[in-house]
């Protein structure tokens, strides 16, 4: 269990967890559709086997690539920890059931789980024809709202988009910091990433522009919906993350490259949701 928690990078979860819980109690809230347990957990379990198939094919997909690399090439494949079968294999189960447990939610979100998966997995292949990886990436990611609110009520609504596409930004923005660890080595494998085709400065120009949108698409919400103070309160801390990371990492710098992916972001996206989660209690 542990090396396959290591294979998808399980504390990795804690990026779009918390924006599908703002989905899901949005549409709770929001709608005339009452809170489930059931569907709650339906969810969340929705949520694990997503990501696990995603992270795990990743894993599978790079595998070649990875053990060439100074800082993959100890990943549980490249390791040996793993082999490719056992890892493709975990990825047909979490698929398998994936599929499974939208059947038991509604039709829209039964119909919809093969693209969902064809979206959160396709980006594996991407870096080896698009420097826009890093926006599929975020497209992935960005599933996690809008997704769970069809989980409530099975169909799409403006707001629960304006919470996806402030994370398609985010996540966009932050993945192409961490990608400047590999900027060489993406140029020696003729491997596409934005610091490989801008270089160090314009892709964190290009990743501030992101993070910028991301800030203005979470405040969109409060326009479409009755929000409280706690809210705003939410944006403020989220947006301080925001800025925080980019004063962490610089062009000539990259020191602190994983505390501003992990750190910063882990702890915006649990607190900004935890804000929100207060903030619906509160005005109800």
């Amino acid at each position: 269990m542990k090396k396959y928690l290591s294979l998808v990078t399980f504390a990795h979860t804690i990026f779009a967890m918390p924006f599908a819980f703002i989905g899901f109690f949005l549409a709770v809230t929001t709608t005339q559709y009452h809170f489930d347990w059931l569907k709650l957990v339906l969810m969340v379990l929705c949520m694990v086997f997503a990501r696990n198939s995603a992270m795990a094919f990743n894993r599978y997909l790079d595998r070649d690539i990875d053990i060439q690399n100074p800082r993959t090439k100890q990943r549980d494949i490249p390791a040996g920890r793993i082999s490719p079968k056992a890892a493709l294999t975990f990825v047909i189960i979490n698929c398998l059931l994936f599929i499974t447990a939208t059947w038991f939610i509604n039709r829209l979100c039964f119909f919809l789980s093969p693209v969902a998966l064809f979206v959160v997995m396709g980006y594996s292949a991407t870096k080896r024809f698009t420097a826009l990886c890093h926006l599929v990436l975020g497209l992935g990611l960005s599933l996690a709202p809008i997704g769970a609110y069809l989980v409530v009520t099975g169909q799409f609504a403006l707001t629960p988009i304006f919470f996806s596409l402030s994370v398609l930004c985010w996540v966009s923005g932050f993945d192409i910091i961490y990608a400047l660890q590999d900027e060489d080595f993406d140029r020696s494998q003729n491997l596409h990433s934005i610091p490989a085709y801008l270089g160090k400065v314009n892709a964190l120009r290009l990743s501030t522009f992101l993070h910028v949108l991301s800030a203005v698409f979470i405040m969109m919400p409060a326009f479409e919906t009755q929000v409280g103070f706690l809210y705003y309160i939410g944006i403020a801390f989220f947006c301080a993350m925001l800025v925080y990371q980019h004063l962490l990492v610089k062009p000539n710098d990259l020191s602190r490259v994983n505390f501003a992916f992990m750190t910063t972001n882990g702890i915006a996206s649990v607190v900004f949701a935890v804000l929100f989660l207060l903030d619906r209690i509160w005005i109800h």
